[in-house]
């Protein structure tokens, strides 16, 4: 095989839809293939999967981009594997088959156990070992939610019977024919059951959120030996070297390798993750620690701060409301708002994320007057991504972290309005790569490293490149006065808004 037809499999499944992307070893798109699935909303404020969705279009997509890369000529050498985060899947440790739908990261069900953990005084220790607040974004609540609600299932959890795990814990399962349960360090960190800078499941959470550590995957460095694909799968035993969550993988895509270097992406929500080195800095502004990648056992820590809807916003624009039939039609109708409509939506669909912490919080749209129509809304659909990323920007600022630039990457990142009014917005400049694949890249290169064919983090740094810079050119009076209009729709909405 010739050097220059190697490839890598990335297996990026998302909160809307399973991707497989094939890329060469200096990063190109070589195929792709992508399928959406259906969100399961049970009730007001739950979002369910399906597992078997799940794992059936990511089989499907993998398969397709495989042979399309392999009828051009390439030739797979490894595979990685990233996810949507804190997702919660319980199953059947002989048949895989889940006891229950996947509880998404959106869902916010477990409220209620969040508070009482909260009002019991835990949420400090709960802070200073892993990072994360209380709140039911992340994965613990839902394991402790599922035992308890499903017949049975906590005495066949405590018998070793179960398996728990986040999305790349069950793919890993089912990919590998059920022969590892494995997670990476990001992942682990997402779920309130680990412990940072001891890099290990930690006894007295596990005992404290009600969750047997049986159940759990051994915890692994994000580049390492995680199996092989079952032959039958793929029609090859490809191993599996590289593992992360999405923001993280994403991180890694944008070459965000020193402290200080910082990303945002914009997909169902939007993360903005800051490399902090060595150290796992604390936040004051209820922004989150977390683990930026775990490389030969040793652990990079990042600040990260979460918005739970931005593409989704989008996205119910065009399903909830009709207003346009494909996401890319938004420009256009935005385009034809007043500039000074004082229209704005505050996209609580499932609470607010950080800096908030608010999951009672619930979607408004203020500032309606007669004049308003759907222009005006589609506009502040599209400005709402922007100034929630701006709270989290001014919360790092209130820990003493300046922003002069911003790399972006997903969906939403091939939207030039929206980058323009998110560097006018939030006053800073905004950096969008080549390479806007930066999730599935930062596995597929995990991958690479895992198998030996790059050396270094710094040999990822080489394959980064800038496609356009959106430099700030709002007034700044005219920013401050939006800035103001937006923090009184979040007070309306939100006891913890700014």
């Amino acid at each position: 095989m010739a050097e220059d037809r190697a490839c890598l499999l990335a297996i990026d499944q998302g909160t809307t839809s399973s991707r497989a992307i094939v890329f060469s070893l200096k990063g190109d798109v070589v195929a792709t293939s992508q399928q959406e699935f259906a969100q399961i909303f049970p009730r007001p404020g739950w979002v369910e999967h399906d597992p078997e969705v799940i794992w059936a279009t990511t089989l499907a997509t993998a398969r397709k981009a495989l042979a399309d890369a392999e009828a051009r000529g390439w030739s797979p050498i490894a595979a990685g594997v990233t996810n949507q985060r804190e997702t919660a899947i319980i199953w059947d440790r002989k048949s895989g088959r889940p006891i229950h739908n996947a509880i998404v990261w959106q869902d916010r069900r477990t409220a209620p156990q969040c508070r009482a953990l909260a009002e019991a005084g835990h949420g400090d220790a709960v802070l200073q070992k892993t990072g994360l607040v209380l709140d039911p974004y992340f994965s613990a609540t839902k394991y402790a939610w599922i035992l308890d609600q499903v017949p049975g299932a906590r005495a066949r959890a405590e018998r070793g019977e179960l398996a728990f795990g986040t999305v790349d814990s069950y793919l890993i399962w089912r990919l590998t024919g059920g022969q590892r349960h494995l997670t990476d360090a990001t992942n682990a960190s997402r779920t309130s059951l680990y412990a940072l800078e001891d890099a290990r499941w930690d006894e007295s959470l596990l005992e404290l959120f009600n969750v047997p550590e049986a159940g759990l995957p051994e915890v692994c460095d994000c580049a390492a030996d995680f199996g092989k694909v079952d032959e039958a799968l793929l029609g090859r035993a490809l191993p599996i070297t590289g593992v992360a969550g999405d923001q993280q993988a994403a991180a890694i895509g944008q070459a965000c390798f020193r402290p200080g270097e910082m990303k945002s992406t914009y997909g169902t929500g939007a993360f903005l993750l800051l490399n902090t080195g060595e150290t796992m800095t604390q936040s004051a502004n209820r922004l989150l620690s977390t683990v930026a990648y775990r490389l030969d056992g040793k652990t990079t820590f990042a600040m990260e701060g979460s918005v739970l809807s931005a593409g989704a916003t989008i996205q119910w624009i065009r399903d909830g409301l009709g207003l346009i039939a494909r996401a890319p039609e938004i420009n256009a109708l935005a385009e034809a708002a007043s500039d000074d409509s004082g229209v704005y939506l505050v996209p609580a669909f499932s609470g607010l994320g950080a800096p908030h912490w608010d999951p009672d919080a619930r979607g408004a749209i203020v500032g309606l007057s007669r004049e308003s129509g759907r222009a005006e809304i589609a506009q502040a659909a599209l400005e709402s991504t922007a100034y929630q990323t701006w709270d989290l920007l001014d919360a790092m600022a209130g820990d003493a972290i300046e922003t002069r630039t911003l790399r972006v990457d997903g969906g939403m990142a091939a939207n030039d309005r929206f980058l323009q009014r998110l560097a006018d917005l939030c006053g800073v400049e905004t950096v969008r790569p080549v390479n806007t694949e930066t999730t599935a890249w930062g596995a597929a290169f995990l991958a690479g490293l895992g198998a030996g064919l790059y050396e270094s983090l710094e040999e990822g740094r080489a394959l980064w490149r800038a496609d356009r810079t959106f430099s700030p050119c709002m007034p700044e009076s005219e920013r401050n006065r939006k800035r103001a209009g937006w923090r009184a729709a979040v007070r309306q909405v939100s006891a913890g808004g700014g």
